[in-house]
């Protein structure tokens, strides 16, 4: 055995004793242990339901967020009153008092044509000459028909003047110096010779008649203005050969002049149904044309056609329009300006917020509780951005401007804040705020 081995202590004999080395720890205490392990699983469990309680405060955090964001936010709008005067203008149609298409009568050619446009003309005017050898030849025809039905008028009175005479004398003889056969030929004779002067004057009439519509037709060589007025238009020229007729009534001849009288003008104008009930005869209106950038027309309306075109659902108005300095103009486009008082419950709103829907057109209203409440109306004019409401809103109602269209009654929504008609409205103002994410974890 070494000498520096170390020694061993042993408490029996022959059994070697182990000695405690200074630098080994003490052995741990149970109850410590325990205290330790109790603390580690009491934080554990603290951590845990800290983790629970936050996880389910941003689900319900993150539920509230998505149910908010559902709710639309929209504009509103205040409804406008209109002008307390009512003015509706439409397109109206200028034309003359009287305009008539001037054509032949007979078949020719223009001699020669004295008014060209423009010209003013009286009634009765010569406007041009036609030659028509055709026509001349037939009536001097009938009028040598007719002068031969003269003479042959005198021969048959004559002839039935002897036929007289001769039965008178047959008839007035005494018995017995003539025979009754020879006094009844007599009469016959007297007969015969009183019909033939019938027919021949029967003759005469109608050659007389024949040589009356000639002579008319003759009269037609010269094409004279039927009224007073203006010639608006000259369709042929000296030498034209030309057709009788209009083309109307089975004829082809062109128009030769058009004569106008313009000393009033009819305007005509079409009136949709829904604002007929508001013109009645006697109206005022004033007629302004693009010509005429400073000055208006006073007109009056004259009739109505008291029927709506099934076509186009609109009133035929006529009117009546002075026109002494024969500034109007027939054929001119116009623009008819009605005025009267307007309703007292018309209000204005932009046109976006209409909803046009089965039941007919309709606006949405922010109503208590801001739900939606969708409100029928009657539509007026339409003015552009905005129109009018005849009935249906109130001026105190807040209408969604640009309602989306799956928008329905009772639904919630986020008014965006109060908004003014007009130029607000169209500067973005009724463009709603941009949405914010959803809250971060």
């Amino acid at each position: 055995m070494p000498l520096d081995a170390p020694q061993r202590k042993t408490t029996e004999p022959g059994r070697p004793q182990r000695e405690r080395q200074p630098e080994d720890p003490p052995p741990p205490n149970m109850r410590t242990l325990r205290r330790v392990g109790i603390a580690a699983l009491i934080v554990a469990l603290l951590l845990a339901g800290i983790g629970i309680f936050w996880r389910h405060e941003h689900r319900q955090n993150v539920q509230q967020w998505t149910k908010a964001q559902s709710i639309p936010t929209v504009a509103v709008v205040k409804p406008s009153h209109g002008p307390p005067t009512f003015e509706l203008i439409l397109p109206g149609d200028v034309q003359a008092w009287y305009e008539a298409p001037i054509y032949a009568r007979v078949n020719g050619y223009i001699k020669d044509w004295y008014f060209d446009y423009g010209a003013k003309v009286k009634k009765g005017t010569l406007l041009a000459d036609i030659i028509a050898p055709d026509l001349d030849a037939q009536y001097a025809g009938a009028q040598a028909r007719l002068r031969a039905a003269d003479a042959d008028v005198l021969v048959k009175q004559a002839e039935y003047e002897y036929a007289k005479t001769t039965y008178e004398r047959w008839k007035n003889s005494p018995v017995g110096v003539v025979s009754d056969q020879e006094r009844e030929d007599k009469r016959g004779s007297y007969g015969s010779a009183l019909a033939s002067l019938g027919a021949a004057k029967a003759m005469v009439s109608a050659d007389q008649g024949d040589v009356d519509r000639l002579g008319a037709l003759e009269a037609y060589k010269r094409v004279t203005a039927p009224f007073d007025g203006y010639v608006t238009a000259r369709e042929t020229d000296i030498g034209a050969l030309i057709n009788a007729g209009s083309g109307i009534g089975g004829g082809s001849g062109p128009e030769l002049f058009r004569v106008a009288d313009v000393h009033e003008m009819r305007v005509y104008v079409l009136v949709p149904q829904a604002m007929s009930e508001s013109i009645h005869p006697g109206m005022s209106a004033q007629l302004k044309l693009p010509q005429f950038n400073d000055r208006s027309f006073p007109a009056t309306v004259a009739t109505t056609a008291r029927e709506v075109a099934l076509s186009s659902r609109t009133l035929l108005v006529e009117l009546h329009a002075p026109n002494p300095d024969g500034a109007l103009q027939p054929g001119s486009y116009a623009e008819v300006h009605f005025k009267e008082a307007a309703p007292s419950d018309m209000v204005i709103v932009p046109t976006s917020a209409l909803l046009f829907r089965e039941n007919g057109l309709e606006a949405a209203v922010v109503g208590p509780g801001d739900k939606v409440q969708l409100k029928h109306v009657t539509a007026g004019r339409n003015l552009g951005t905005e129109i009018e409401i005849l009935k249906g809103l109130a001026a105190s109602d807040e209408v969604i401007y640009t309602p989306p269209d799956s928008i329905a009654d009772g639904d919630a929504v986020r008014v965006q804040g109060p908004t003014k008609a007009g130029a607000e409205l169209g500067q973005g103002a009724q463009q709603p705020a941009a949405k914010a994410g959803p809250p971060a974890h």
